[in-house]
C-alpha cells in the first residue's frame, strides 16, 4: 500500500484532479481507501452489485457487458460513479485484467464528495458523456 504523499503525487497528474490544489489532493487522498483486487477478480457485478466509486491507480479491468467486452480502463481511469448517481444496480462487470489497485470512496459519500469538488463532477461529467457518445456509436 502507498503512503498518502505517494497517492497525492499519483493522482495529481490524473485529468480527475487536474484542478484542485495540492491541500486538496491531500484531503481526497484522506478521504479514499485503497484497495487492489487480483487478476480476474470482479469488482462490479452487471445488474447485482456496485456501491463504490473507484478510481484506478496501477493496473487494467475490462468493462463487460452481457459477456462481451466493451472497453478497458486504466491509470487514472474510473468507474462506479453512475450507478452510484442513480442508485441502481451497474449495468457491466468490471473485471480486473491484471492486478487493478484503486481508491475506493463508499457510495454513500460520493454525493458529498462531488458537492465539495465541483471541478471535479464536471470532470465526471465530461468524462460520461465521451463515454456515452462512445456507446452510441457503438450501436450505430
Amino acid at each position: 500500500m502507498a503512503t498518502r504523499d505517494e497517492i497525492v503525487d499519483q493522482i495529481a497528474g490524473f485529468a480527475l484532479f487536474a484542478d484542485l490544489t495540492t491541500p486538496q489532493l491531500e484531503r481526497i487522498a484522506h478521504m479514499f481507501e485503497e484497495e487492489v483486487y487480483p487478476e480476474g477478480a470482479r469488482v462490479l457485478r452487471q445488474g447485482l452489485s456496485g456501491s463504490a466509486f473507484h478510481i484506478i491507480l496501477d493496473g487494467e479491468a475490462a468493462v463487460v457487458i452481457d459477456g462481451q467486452q466493451r472497453a478497458t480502463l486504466s491509470r487514472g481511469d474510473f468507474f462506479g460513479a453512475v450507478s452510484i448517481l442513480l442508485g441502481e444496480s451497474p449495468v457491466a462487470d468490471v473485471v480486473a485484467l491484471r492486478a487493478l489497485r484503486c481508491l475506493v470512496l463508499p457510495g454513500s459519500d460520493v454525493e458529498l464528495f462531488l458537492l465539495d469538488h465541483p471541478k471535479v463532477m464536471f470532470r465526471i461529467l465530461q468524462a460520461q458523456a465521451r463515454r456515452l457518445r462512445n456507446a452510441n456509436r457503438w450501436r450505430s
